[in-house]
Parts: structure tokens; sequence; C-alpha cells
């Protein structure tokens, strides 16, 4: 079945794992044996050709680089100016036209250059020579230097943008901080609106996911977040916020981050199998929206998959992000039809973007 993957942090992986993804996974993990500097060495499940293994031929592929100040949150984990961080996304979007160059990937950013790739995608050919098409979203608009950085973003191909990321940051408060947008954020959110680019709900805190969803009158999605029913931490949704992102027609993408799976994890102590942690854990995330939304309609996959983690914190029947070809077989188990099945693995994203940008 045809994927989509709505967070994948790709040229992070390329620019500062220095990983070489047009490799397969064995080679990638074999260069990486005796490395120790990142606790996910020689544990990556992504690359271009496990992409293509499990016929995830559309992927949402991530610009990150915070910034971050001496006074704030988790220091020493992103830049100490915009400029820097500027110049840190610009690199990876120099890597990500690399790759269009070589045939690996291909930009996409309206829906006819969409329909034409899933058309390609689904004809039955073989996957071996089809690029990964990808949707460029910024994660954390730290970067934006001002708001005139958001036209040249815009007119190099962004299409989504999640304002925060973890920490107090330059537009919002993300994950772990409190309080609202600040006076730059609304701005942004107003900007964005103006250019119909995509709004990602995903790490916003709690107070700032509300005034931004009474702000924003574009289209909104959560690319990669789980229920706080589930696993009681700030960075997954509570249920009164799915169902405000549910009332707004937004397409929800399930992680596969152990920690936002199971609760109680301990990041370097938990393991996928003693927490029993597995591809149906997300299922279960999965089912829980559905059941407030009374529908199929509204989830999809956004696995974040080597997000600055691997095989040690992921679920543990999955070797890489081919093995999300396991999901249909597992739906149909729990009693999903047919339909619901294709929605979920693509349908609702791609009904999503038709609507956004038509």
């Amino acid at each position: 079945m045809f994927i989509i993957d709505t967070h994948l942090d790709l040229a992070m992986n390329a620019m500062e794992w220095n990983r070489d993804l047009r490799q397969p996974i064995a080679i990638l993990r074999e260069r990486e044996k005796t490395m120790t500097d990142k606790p996910d060495r020689a544990k990556g499940t992504v690359s271009f050709p496990e992409l293509r293994k499990g016929n995830v031929g559309l992927v949402v592929a991530t610009q990150l680089a915070r910034v971050v100040q001496d006074n704030m949150a988790l220091p020493g984990s992103g830049w100490h100016s915009p400029q820097q961080a500027w110049a840190q996304t610009q690199g990876q979007l120099q890597w990500y036209k690399a790759m269009e160059a070589c045939g690996e990937m291909v930009m996409i950013k309206d829906w006819e250059s969409l329909e034409s790739h899933v058309a390609w995608w689904t004809d039955g050919s073989p996957n071996e020579d089809k690029p990964i098409g990808y949707i460029l979203s910024l994660e954390g608009a730290d970067s934006l230097v001002d708001l005139d950085y958001l036209d040249k973003a815009y007119a190099y191909g962004l299409r989504a943008i999640g304002p925060a990321h973890y920490g107090s940051g330059r537009y919002a408060n993300g994950t772990d901080a409190t309080g609202g947008l600040h006076a730059m954020g609304r701005e942004l959110l107003r900007k964005m609106e103006d250019l119909n680019i995509i709004l990602d709900a995903t790490h916003l805190c709690d107070d700032a996911f509300w005034e931004a969803l009474e702000l924003f009158n574009g289209p909104i999605w959560a690319s990669h977040n789980n229920c706080r029913a589930l696993v009681d931490h700030n960075r997954q949704f509570s249920d009164e916020m799915i169902k405000a992102l549910i009332e707004r027609g937004a397409v929800i993408g399930l992680a596969l981050d152990a920690w936002m799976m199971v609760p109680n994890w301990i990041r370097g102590v938990s393991t996928p199998k003693g927490t029993s942690c597995s591809l149906a854990t997300m299922l279960d995330h999965l089912d829980h929206i559905c059941q407030l939304a009374g529908s199929a309609s509204f989830v999809t996959i956004g696995t974040d998959l080597d997000g600055a983690f691997g095989k040690e914190q992921c679920p543990d029947d999955l070797e890489t992000i081919a093995d999300l070809q396991k999901l249909p077989d597992m739906l149909q188990a729990r009693g999903y039809s047919a339909a619901d099945i294709k929605a979920i693995m693509h349908g609702n994203c791609l009904r999503f973007l038709k609507n956004a940008w038509t």
C-alpha cells in the first residue's frame, strides 16, 4: 500500500548525523558501529532504499534549527543567533536540492505536482528509480530572522511551519514551556495565512496552541503527535485539543517515538521490549483519536523515525521504516475497513492537502 509519512528529519540525519541516506541501512549501521557520540548510533531506521521498499513515496521533510540563548531551557541544543540558525536551515535545503539533482527526491509544493507524483508511485511499476516526494516543513520558526525571511522560504518551497519546538522559542512557546504566542508569533501566523502555509500544531504548548487556533484561519495539521490520555505529558495532545483539531479538519500523524507511546519511559534505561512498545501501541493512540472523532478520517502516520532516536527507542517490531507495511494488516485485524485503512495510510493526508492547496 502507498504510504505517506508526515514527519521525517531527513536533512538533520544527513547533515548532523552524517548519514548518506542513499545507502542501505546495513551500510549506515556498519559505519556507525564504533561511534558513541549519540545514543542512536548504528540504530538508524530510515534510508531511501528502505522508504522505497516500504512504498513510502511521499514524506513531509523538515528543516530544523533552534535558537537557544544562555538563559533558556536546553542550553547547547541550538544556535545562539537566528542568523546562525537560518544558515543551518539553508545548508539543509541545499542537501535536499542535491538529492533532487541526483534523482533521489522531488519537491512537492502544489496540488498538481502532488497528484502526478502519487499517480506515478501507484502505477504498479517498480519503485527503484522513483524519487521520494517531499513537502518541505520548518520545525520551529526560530531560524526566520524576521518575517521577510518567510517570503524567501515560501519562494524556495516551504509549505508548513511549526512555530515552536522545545522550550521557549522566538515566535512561540513549545514543549515543556508555558505561555502564549509572542508578538512576532502572532504576526507570523497572519503572514502564514496570507501565504496559505500550513500551521503544524505539533510542539505548541497548551497556551500557544489555543491562541494559535483562535488566531489562525488557514489549514492546520499535527505532523507527529500522540495522546495525552494514554501518555500524560505536555508534548501530547489532550482530548480537548484533539477534538478542536478535528473540528478544524486537521489530520494528526501518529508518532513512533517510544517515550510518546508508553507511559513512564526513561531515556537510556527503558527498552522497547521491556515496555512492550510495539506498532500495536501506536495503534492504541490512533484508536483513541478515531473514537473521539467517530471515524478514521483525521489520522495518518507521522513517524518521526530517526528524529534523534533509533531502534533503541522505537517499536520493538520495527526494524526499518519499511515495516510500516505491517500496519494495514494490523488495522484490518482491529476491524478497520479497507477504505479506512487506505485513508489512514495516505488518503486522509491527500484529502487534507487537496483542500489546502485548491
